[in-house]
């Protein structure tokens, strides 16, 4: 896949920053502010918040019916592959396989970034609510459950103050997210573009998020320069090593707090971006959703999917789809989700819309 530049003008007087990733869809630059107030005001009628609430306790898993739902992902597939064998059953208040994750991906200073930030708040969730209504409608057997999926450290062309090539988000900006996200009744991601920084430097700084029920994480290895290179010169990497540490931080947190098992969705559109897969260590805190991240025609996507995420079986499965880039190219067709769920085998049951 092509790699993708963006201009990002940050706030408080800070210089244009040039960001690279292959999650951009062109050159732009930060939204205006978007005031708390404009998403905090309640609804009529609006329902009663749920996800943001530690229950006491959560019903045990269903053993019986976790295992058929993971048959019926596996799809088509004859290869013996899927579903994924010998994995721990997860701990009760668990998403996958119950329910399917759709999101709305990017940042709130930028519009080009992704649909997250490129439409005004209440747009953005009502066009949300719509892909939403669109995935019930392809797959009624799926309970759909709305997420937001905030890029909360992203990688930079300027070195910055420390070298280390990243521009971590104001809190405050995720607070906003989560402002929207209750709104919408939608789960939160954060993720993470390392740069020449680390996971092991990065994830500990959103800890006190992570301890909230709704909030979930992801990690982007394109971004990962563990070579010195500077982010957007070449595709970065994550070993299986990196992704156990954080699925060892993340489950810390779920016992600590008695939370739901927490999802780790890891971007993935070239083989070298995750190594060691198969020692990869699945957890009942932690749900693990290998991402297929890569933009283009529909014959690529189904490419990179069948030899990166298909064959390289980690537990549960993602799909992204662009609004811009998966149309500069003949066929000029986005999938819609009748297509991504007739394509591909296992069934992605993590989408992801830029």
């Amino acid at each position: 896949m092509k790699l993708k530049s963006i201009l990002f003008s940050a706030l408080f007087a800070l210089s244009s920053l040039v960001l690279f990733s292959a999650c951009s869809q062109s050159n732009g630059s930060k939204v205006a502010d978007k005031k708390a107030g404009d998403t905090s005001a309640k609804a009529k009628g609006e329902e009663a918040d749920t996800l943001s609430v530690v229950k006491s306790t959560y019903p045990p898993t269903d053993k019986a019916l976790y295992d058929s739902l993971l048959k019926f992902n596996a799809h088509t597939d004859t290869s013996g592959r899927w579903p994924v064998k010998n994995q721990p059953y997860p701990l009760g208040g668990a998403i996958l396989p119950f329910k399917r994750v759709v999101s709305f991906y990017g940042n709130l200073y930028s519009k080009k970034m992704g649909i997250l930030g490129e439409l005004p708040p209440n747009e953005m969730l009502a066009k949300l609510k719509g892909e939403v209504k669109a995935w019930e409608k392809a797959d009624p057997k799926t309970p759909v459950q709305p997420a937001l999926h905030y890029i909360a450290v992203v990688a930079q062309g300027d070195g910055g103050k420390d070298g280390k090539y990243r521009y971590r988000m104001p809190f405050k900006q995720i607070d906003s997210i989560l402002v929207l996200a209750k709104k919408a009744h939608a789960i939160v991601f954060l993720d993470v573009q390392v740069a020449l920084s680390n996971i092991q430097a990065e994830l500990p700084l959103f800890e006190k998020y992570l301890k909230m029920p709704q909030v979930h994480f992801g990690m982007d290895p394109e971004f990962s320069m563990k070579d010195g290179s500077k982010p957007g010169k070449k595709i970065g990497t994550y070993d299986a090593a990196d992704i156990n540490y954080v699925t060892g931080y993340l489950a810390n947190i779920v016992k600590k707090n008695g939370l739901p098992p927490k999802i780790l969705v890891v971007h993935r559109f070239t083989r070298k971006m995750v190594t060691n897969y198969k020692n990869i260590k699945l957890r009942p805190e932690v749900q693990v959703v290998m991402d297929m991240d890569g933009w283009g025609e529909p014959d690529l996507k189904t490419g990179t999917y069948r030899y990166f995420i298909n064959q390289e079986p980690v537990q549960f499965t993602g799909f992204k789809l662009f609004y811009k880039n998966d149309i500069k190219k003949a066929p000029h067709h986005m999938l819609l989700p009748s297509e991504v769920l007739s394509r591909y085998s296992p069934y992605p049951l993590y989408i992801q819309y830029q």
